[in-house]
């Protein structure tokens, strides 16, 4: 085989450098679970390209067999002969000219595939995925129903259970509360759809005082009915849809009619809230580092920006104390809320909040009349729960998941895994440690019935289904989603890696399991890092990992300016971002930058950081804090003035640690930002 462009330096081992030599029980390059994972990629090197043509070559013809013999009785309606005429020939050499310029510039794109890339959340796609994507596109089924895709929306049903059981959600379709999920475009989408879900099930109980409906036990006010949590407007919903199951055809179209009248989906936010002038309008917790598609689902609910509630952080995770302020103030104010939302892996971090001390603060204050959802935005970490999950959805002991590790899971980071199956809602990304195309995003509800409130009717599609069954009532899946189109090739392509690779630890749980033990082997290596550079630069993790998301920061010695600091930092992010006028073999390696900001981590966690890297003269109103550690006036007027600019690193590829080669990439990217260390501060650089 011969070696790639910069692989010479791979001549350093990993028993020669920091990274730990001897392998983790699933690292001998004999271990079959190894031998497994090397099947799951095309690979760094394209080393399966032989599979995956196969595949794609096989099923490709399959598809065609499948043409020729759907009616094997009509004529071919292109000629064989028409491959001999101009026009036609004409038309193939411009598709081959333009096709050919379409690969020539794609040669510019990231390498994702590569264990140099460190960058972003993105890595190589799982062969399962890419085969069953590529293998479903040619029947181009619309997951909208079954009409359009009956095999694929299926699928897509499917995988919603298999993420509730990932999670912990009930995934057994017999109970009455079984979880619900289906794919999006992404993980802002489903962030969207949870809001949208939360606030029809909060408003519904309103809606059912407002229609007088007899017979039921309905709250005494509107404050009451607003607040009776996730779990007792699910109860009022299927005492609801039991009384009219009780009535006659008419009866039963009257009342679904007066109470619809009154629903806020059908009044707006306006109209309801002038109806209902005791009920502010609802508020959303999340923490400061809270993804922004929370502040874009707000606007495009009509809710607005600002009721949007960031939350302070402590050691990077959700500060549960100030959650406890917060509601208290809510309670106090009569101020609604309609969710909290803990983040399981931080887009910037990687860091994991305390979702069982955001279940538990649900808990408490539902008994003290104030009633909310419990969202988890998952995007990044959901997959690593298949790390938490044995073969039977049970849940793992931290001792069980923590062997092999230094460190992980931490004792907090295991009871927020073991939490979820407790929340109401979760977004997780396939197209992220999933390892699957773009966009894969997906939504699961731990209890299907409220999905009722969303449904909305299209007779030329749906046919006004009423279905019982689970499976056939969510066949007709537009009904209850955001998008009126969607590829079943999506579908297909999760579906078919969670058959091959079950979410488990046995099996998914292979993946993530890499790359917790790569972030482990990063940090030790970036404490010997800054003992080797200590003479010109400070380095520090700024906090150690929960995940597979590892930061670094960095300050030459002698300077306290943070603006220089951060310049420094960006001046040696250019030397690790994407440039498409350069061609990509001239980078070693690729990276990312964040920030730390003070009002999100707290003044004694920033000045801890600052100090531990030569920036203590810093002052806190200089990092965008007043004395009372809050953000000033100024904070960010004057560019990176009001945060620390630091390098993040995401650690998904596998072969990161290369035990077949004795190659670490690593040790080898420390070397290079050694390297380009030194060579910036002895250039001169300012």
């Amino acid at each position: 085989m011969t070696m790639r462009d910069g692989a010479s330096q791979a001549t350093t081992t990993i028993a020669s450098q920091g990274c730990d030599a001897s392998p983790a029980p699933d690292g001998d390059p004999a271990d079959p679970a190894r031998r497994m994972l090397d099947a799951c990629f095309l690979g760094p090197y394209a080393e399966n390209d032989g599979m995956l043509e196969r595949l794609v070559v096989e099923f490709l013809r399959d598809h065609v067999y499948w043409r020729r013999n759907f009616h094997p009785e009509d004529p071919p309606a292109i000629p064989t002969t028409a491959a001999q005429h101009p026009e036609y020939q004409a038309f193939e050499a411009r598709l081959r000219r333009e096709l050919h310029q379409l690969s020539a510039a794609l040669k510019k794109s990231v390498p994702f595939h590569s264990p140099r890339y460190m960058g972003h959340m993105v890595s190589d796609l799982l062969i399962p995925g890419l085969a069953a994507q590529m293998l479903t596109l040619p029947y181009n089924p619309n997951n909208v129903s079954e009409d359009a895709a009956p095999v694929t929306v299926d699928m897509e049903v499917q995988v919603g259970l298999q993420l509730a059981r990932m999670l912990g959600y009930p995934d057994d379709t017999t109970r009455v509360d079984c979880a619900f999920g289906h794919l999006t475009s992404g993980g802002t989408l489903a962030n969207y759809q949870a809001l949208r879900l939360a606030l029809a099930l909060k408003a519904f109980p309103v809606a059912l005082r407002a229609a007088n409906v007899p017979d039921l036990t309905l709250p005494d006010d509107d404050w009451a009915a607003f607040n009776l949590g996730h779990d007792g407007g699910i109860a009022l919903l299927e005492a609801w849809t039991a009384w009219l199951a009780s009535l006659d055809n008419a009866a039963r179209r009257e009342w679904r009619e007066r109470v619809q009248a009154q629903r806020l989906e059908h009044l707006g936010l306006v109209e309801f809230h002038a109806r209902h002038p005791s009920l502010r309008v609802p508020r959303v917790l999340a923490p400061i580092t809270a993804h922004y598609s929370w502040s874009k689902g707000l606007k495009l609910l009509g809710l607005g920006r600002d009721q949007l509630q960031l939350l302070p952080e402590r050691g990077m995770r959700l500060d549960a104390d100030a959650l406890a302020e917060a509601l208290d103030a809510c309670a106090r104010t009569r101020q609604p809320v309609l969710m909290v939302v803990a983040v399981l892996g931080t887009t910037e971090y990687g860091t994991v909040d305390p979702v069982d001390a955001v279940v538990d603060a649900r808990d408490r204050w539902l008994s003290r009349g104030l009633g909310f959802g419990v969202h988890v935005d998952a995007a990044w970490g959901g997959y690593l729960a298949t790390l938490f999950r044995n073969a039977d959805g049970s849940l793992r002991t931290r001792d069980e998941v923590g062997k092999g590790f230094r460190r992980f899971p931490q004792p907090e980071v295991h009871a927020a895994f073991a939490a979820l199956a407790r929340t109401d809602s979760i977004t997780v990304d396939p197209h992220k440690l999933g390892y699957l195309p773009y966009g894969a995003g997906a939504f699961i509800a731990r209890d299907h019935r409220p999905m009722a409130l969303l449904a909305e009717a299209a007779d030329y599609v749906f046919h006004g289904t009423t279905a019982d069954d689970y499976l056939a009532r969510y066949r007709q899946l537009g009904q209850f989603i955001p998008e009126g189109s969607k590829s079943g090739a999506a579908a297909a392509a999760v579906y078919v890696t969670h058959k091959v690779l079950p979410l488990d630890h046995a099996h998914f749980g292979l993946l993530p399991r890499q790359t917790v033990l790569a972030a482990e082997a990063f940090d030790a290596r970036a404490a010997v890092f800054a003992r080797e550079v200590a003479d010109v630069v400070h380095a520090r993790v700024p906090f150690a990992p929960d995940s597979n998301l590892v930061c670094l920061a960095l300050n030459p010695v002698g300077n306290t300016d943070i603006a220089r600091a951060n310049a420094f930092v960006r001046a040696l992010h250019d030397e690790l971002r994407s440039d498409p006028r350069q061609p990509l073999q001239l980078k070693q390696f690729f990276g990312s930058v964040t920030t730390l900001r003070a009002e999100a981590m707290g003044p004694r966690q920033m000045q801890r950081i600052l100090d531990a890297i030569g920036l203590d003269a810093i002052g806190l109103d200089a990092i965008g804090l007043d004395a009372a550690g809050l953000p000033s006036a100024t904070a960010g007027a004057d560019g990176d003035a009001d945060r620390l600019v630091i390098l993040r690193h995401t650690l998904m590829n596998p072969y990161l640690i290369d035990r077949e080669n004795g190659i670490s990439y690593i040790d080898l990217y420390f070397e290079h930002l050694q390297r380009r260390v030194r060579a910036l501060l002895s250039g001169g650089w300012q």
